[in-house]
């Protein structure tokens, strides 16, 4: 995780943006639901009366909700209504929504009465709405008590025995809201002269039952209650409900359009902050690499360092957009969700609970199961990659030797590996989602069973529980997301931990931190004063007390037999390894006292094996010298006996190089590496056995040309043809990485035991002689 904060360090102020996005996003996810509900329960259920306490109501409809409040309740209403008359000032405008208005007085609900601040304002009309809740049930609640008694109250004066328009009672209790169905306000006045000779004692148990009731109960018989009140006052109810519906879905529209915005640029973010951040890892990876020494080489294969800079940085750039986009909003969805879902039910909660509770397990056995497979995935890639990369490069020798069948079967071995591997994970995962969409259904079905019973008592209405299920739904996608982020995580930091492993190597080769510069220029004299060298984890020297002085103006020729150290010893000058004992200087100063930037400035270069780069023969000889002019690049490549091939492309110096110059052929390879070398103009040349795919006449054509060429160059020329070395100025001779000879050719024929047998081997006694 320290190398995904560490590159998302330059991203502080566009993560910040995408968490704000992010917050938005979830937080009108999880307000559509509370808006579906609202348009079910008050658009539809309601008839779009919003509160209990109506804002405008008859002086009869008051008398009457009066009569089940207490005093204090009483009051509470009497401060925050206004008696309107026909003929007062405020009626005019008042007319058009309360025709009644006309001829009777309402009372008007007063908003200055009510306290100023936002919160004093809504605590005093959800209280006002309690109140007027509380009235209707206990209205509700005692007719059903005098229904069940078989108490004569249906009996006064105007309401003669089996006058059907008197008020019909539900025989069902717990539907409270249904007693009010299918009555108008004149048959409830009717009953206050009743009510009015009651004594006060006969409310007290319908009264105490509308307190401990459910407030949703009270809501829902309270609106009906307002619904009559504004039907008697003359409101348009259909216009009402319209204009709920209408006003509650537009704003959902737009809630929903705003958080589809904040998606779109949650995604835009977190997909260019992730691909910004591959991109520096990509790039200090590489720089990494190009700072190692042959020593780290030797340690990291090419195939994993591919697969480290492909593939592994590729999962830490999925884990930044997807975190981005999960991480951090799963958890906003998980708490708001259960927060909302325990404001609709507490009593379903434990539904919730319980998918959880499953939830959590699920994830953490597939975790634990999962985990060792994602470590091991990398480490087949690499694997697979390694073997194809060594079946396509050596893809001449396997057909040489017909060995296509057993490549076949190691490839085959090593992707049956990957793939086993991978079918394994795989069918892990493809459990995670089929475990959650069946907690999910389960879970739907439980509220939805549990749901009903609580509608049947009216703790709950329909828009309630479809609000709930939403909730639940998404709880349980915030735990998905949370499960989908687990599932990436472990492969993604083996894959963190490997290119870590890269980026903290220490190379073994380092600048100093105080260099020292060539303030004259570069003469080349090269010097070694009793060099040893061992590689690392090797038992004995590659090469030991190795002692010469290599001239400005003269060709110093290394020859010896096969691994006897000659690419070793030149590999020491160029600082692609630092000797274990001894010292290496260059006209004078030790070689570690110079920065290797300047040191390699100095050296123009042609490795043992020829390497060429995708582009053309102009691009990849001015790769020595970036700024050559067209003239020096024609002029290289004719001392490096390649002018002649050249012009017989049709391209000319423009002819494409296929990577690795597979187009071309290991002659003219080993020419063009010589021309990238020239076209430098160094003080220093060393040429590594460069010269072993020419014939002798080109061999010869091009030592001629370069003696011109190089004037007063310092030549290091490792070879196995004595023809090649034979009138170089010296000669040093290798074997088993010790110096058994220097001096010219003449000389070491005579002094030189292993020199004479190479000669022998290779010259007839004519030439000996």
């Amino acid at each position: 995780m320290k190398l995904i904060f560490r590159y998302l360090k330059p991203f502080i102020f566009a993560s910040t943006l995408c968490i704000i996005l992010l917050y938005t996003q979830a937080m009108t996810e999880l307000s559509l639901p509370n808006l579906m509900s609202d348009i079910v329960n008050v658009g539809i259920q309601q008839g779009g009366v919003e509160s209990a306490a109506p804002e405008a109501i008859s002086r009869e409809g008051l008398e009457f909700a009066s009569l089940f409040m207490t005093e204090q309740e009483k009051q509470q209403v009497e401060k925050h209504y206004l008696l309107i008359t026909p003929d007062s000032a405020q009626a005019e405008s008042l007319i058009q929504i309360y025709p009644i208005l006309q001829s009777k007085p309402i009372y008007l609900l007063n908003m200055e009465n009510i306290k100023e601040n936002d919160l004093s304002r809504q605590n005093s009309l959800d209280t006002l709405e309690e109140i007027f809740g509380r009235s209707a049930l206990a209205f509700v609640r005692f007719m059903q008590s005098m229904d069940e008694g078989g108490l004569p109250w249906h009996q006064p004066a105007n309401i003669q025995e089996g006058n059907n328009d008197g008020p019909k009672i539900s025989e069902n209790k717990q539907d409270s809201s249904a007693v009010l169905r299918d009555m108008d306000a004149s048959a409830l006045y009717q009953l206050v002269p009743l009510l009015r000779r009651m004594p006060p004692e006969a409310f007290e148990n319908a009264i105490k039952e509308a307190a401990a009731a459910d407030s949703s109960l009270a809501k829902q018989v309270g609106t009906a209650l307002g619904r009559m009140f504004y039907a008697e006052l003359g409101v348009d109810l259909y216009a009402m409900q319209r204009s709920y519906i209408l006003r509650t879905g537009a704003y959902m529209l737009l809630v929903t359009l705003l958080g589809a915005a904040a998606a779109a640029g949650v995604g835009l973010l977190a997909s260019r902050i992730g691909s910004d951040a591959a991109r520096m890892m990509r790039r200090d990876i590489f720089r990494k690499v190009e700072s190692f020494s042959l020593e780290e080489f030797d340690r990291y294969s090419t195939a994993s360092l591919i697969t480290r800079t492909t593939n592994d940085v590729n999962q830490i750039q999925m884990v930044i957009i997807m975190g981005l986009r999960m991480m951090a909003r799963a958890p906003i969805m998980g708490i708001g969700g259960i927060v909302m879902a325990l404001e609709k039910s507490v009593s379903l909660s434990w539904v919730i609970a319980l998918a959880v509770l499953v939830m959590t397990g699920v994830i953490a056995l597939i975790f634990t199961i999962a985990v060792p497979r994602f470590k091991l995935m990398q480490k087949l890639t690499d694997k697979l990659n390694l073997v194809s990369r060594e079946s396509l490069t050596g893809m001449m020798v396997i057909r040489a030797f017909n060995n296509q069948k057993h490549e076949e079967k190691r490839f085959e071995h090593a992707a049956d590996d990957l793939r086993t591997n991978n079918r394994f994970v795989s069918r892990i995962m493809t459990i995670l989602p089929s475990g959650m969409m069946l907690v999910m259904n389960l879970s739907t079905l439980v509220i939805m069973w549990a749901g009903a019973r609580e509608i049947e008592r009216s703790a709950m209405q329909i828009g309630d529980i479809m609000a709930f299920i939403q909730y639940a739904m998404q709880i349980i996608m915030a735990f998905l997301m949370i499960a989908f982020m687990f599932v990436m995580l472990p492969r993604a930091l083996v894959s963190a931990n490997r290119i870590i492993e890269v980026l903290d190597v220490q190379p073994a080769i380092q600048d100093m931190e105080q260099p020292v510069t060539l303030a004259g220029g570069c003469r080349g004299e090269i010097v070694f004063r009793n060099v040893s060298f061992r590689y690392k984890g090797a038992e004995h020297d590659a090469l030991h007390n190795i002692s010469f002085t290599a001239r400005p103006g003269e060709t110093t020729a290394i020859i010896g037999s096969t691994g006897s150290g000659k690419t070793t010893l030149v590999n020491l000058i160029a600082r692609f390894y630092d000797v274990t004992e001894g010292e290496i200087t260059l006209d004078g100063v030790p070689i570690q006292d110079l920065t290797q930037q300047e040191l390699r400035s100095y050296i123009g270069y042609v490795p043992q094996k020829s390497v060429l780069f995708t582009g053309d023969i102009d691009s990849n000889i001015r790769y020595g010298k970036q700024q050559a002019s067209s003239r020096e690049v024609a002029q290289a490549a004719e001392i490096a006996q390649a002018g002649e091939f050249i012009r017989q492309m049709e391209e000319g110096f423009d002819s494409p190089i296929a990577q690795g110059g597979a187009n071309v052929s290991g002659g003219q390879k080993q020419r063009l590496s010589i021309a990238r070398a020239l076209v430098k103009r160094a003080p220093i040349y060393i040429f590594d056995d460069s010269f072993s795919a020419l014939d002798f006449k080109t061999d010869a054509a091009l030592r001629k040309a370069l003696r011109r060429h190089t004037g007063d160059s310092t030549l290091l020329i490792v070879a196995q043809r004595i023809s090649t070395v034979m009138n170089a100025e010296q000669i040093i001779v290798l074997d088993e990485g010790k110096m058994v000879g220097i001096g010219k050719h003449s000389d070491l024929l005579k002094t030189c035991r292993e020199y004479r047998e190479i000669a022998e081997s290779q010259l007839s006694g004519e030439e000996l002689a």
